[in-house]
């Protein structure tokens, strides 16, 4: 969502922090589809919920932050931890390529030996100081 806020929605936002989020819906979709299988529980959720009729149909292309990125309209903290199986670091890495291809303003955290929960307290603590900081610069609370 905080990709897709500042891609698809320009001007209404300060800045984006998306923390494991899903950059490119396609690819994402494919390796779900790899992972369980083309008609799986959780490919029947995410074409509903993203209103497809497969997870290959070619309509991800025009929703999918990785491929909008030339239209980001402020600036993006990306935040990954390298461990996730839920959804994969590369997507981070893929939106990070293409913002700078962009040339849109990009930071990337990368959280080592870290899941997509969080689950160690030390890499919590790395991602909320770097939100923070990130927030306090493009943000600020006056």
């Amino acid at each position: 969502a905080a990709l897709a806020g500042v891609t698809l929605q320009k001007g209404i936002y300060r800045c984006s922090v998306a923390v494991a989020g899903v950059a490119d819906l396609k690819d994402f979709l494919q390796w779900r589809a790899d992972m369980g299988g083309s008609k799986s529980l959780t490919i029947r959720y995410w074409n509903r919920f993203l209103g497809v009729d497969a997870y290959n149909d070619p309509k991800l292309n025009t929703l999918s932050p990785t491929r909008l990125a030339a239209q980001a309209s402020s600036p993006i903290l990306l935040i990954h931890g390298k461990d996730d199986t839920v959804v994969p670091y590369a997507q981070s890495a893929d939106m990070a390529r293409a913002l700078q291809g962009a040339r849109k303003p990009v930071e990337f955290v990368t959280l080592r030996s870290e899941d997509h929960w969080l689950s160690s307290a030390e890499t919590r603590l790395e991602m909320l100081t770097s939100a923070v900081t990130f927030l306090e610069k493009h943000n600020p609370p006056n």
